[in-house]
């Protein structure tokens, strides 16, 4: 597990590096010429910040694949995690934060609407759940608690990955905070 720091924050704190670590974590190992069609931008643009990205230890080069030429770049193996709240006090670090924590918002928003706006199958739209719950009081340890045991369950299917070919990527968001009551 990798936690990540101030300098790697503010690496990673920008639209478009956000947008291509997606990409590369959603879709695999890609090539700046692959990642600038399906993003919509310049290969020189995606270049640099694929550079970035790796300077910060984001995302790593493929080796046994490509060309001096055509670089394949990948996401490491293992996790990284921010602590928000280690960088809110911090006035060096708590604008990246706010980049980081409003792209990251916007992806998980692009996610359900790419979902809401594609023409699935009864059978995946039954399975499918956008729902939330708004009668819980808790307090942030019982948050802390709650979020370990649905972060638990998600763990126990992402190690069982099924090999049936029905099967389908699947994303989970999670989104759990406190609101201030009027």
């Amino acid at each position: 597990m990798r936690r990540i720091d101030a300098r790697s924050l503010r690496g990673l704190a920008h639209p478009l590096r956000m947008r291509i670590l997606e990409a590369l974590e959603l879709d695999g190992p890609a090539t700046s010429t692959t990642l600038s069609a399906r993003l919509g931008e310049s290969t020189g643009t995606i270049s640099w910040h694929l550079r970035l990205l790796a300077e910060h230890g984001y995302i790593e080069e493929e080796p046994d694949r490509g060309t001096k030429r055509e670089r394949w770049w990948r996401v490491p193996a293992g996790q990284t995690v921010l602590n928000p709240a280690e960088f809110r006090d911090d006035p060096e670090t708590s604008g990246a934060l706010k980049v980081y924590l409003q792209q990251l918002v916007e992806q998980y928003y692009a996610r359900v609407q790419n979902y809401v706006d594609e023409n699935w199958s009864g059978e995946w739209q039954h399975a499918a759940e956008l729902s939330d719950w708004r009668d819980l009081r808790l307090t942030p340890d019982e948050l802390v608690a709650l979020n370990n045991e649905l972060k638990q369950v998600i763990d126990r299917y992402t190690a069982t990955k099924s090999s049936d070919e029905n099967a389908k990527q699947v994303i989970v968001q999670l989104q759990s905070f406190p609101r201030e009551t009027p």
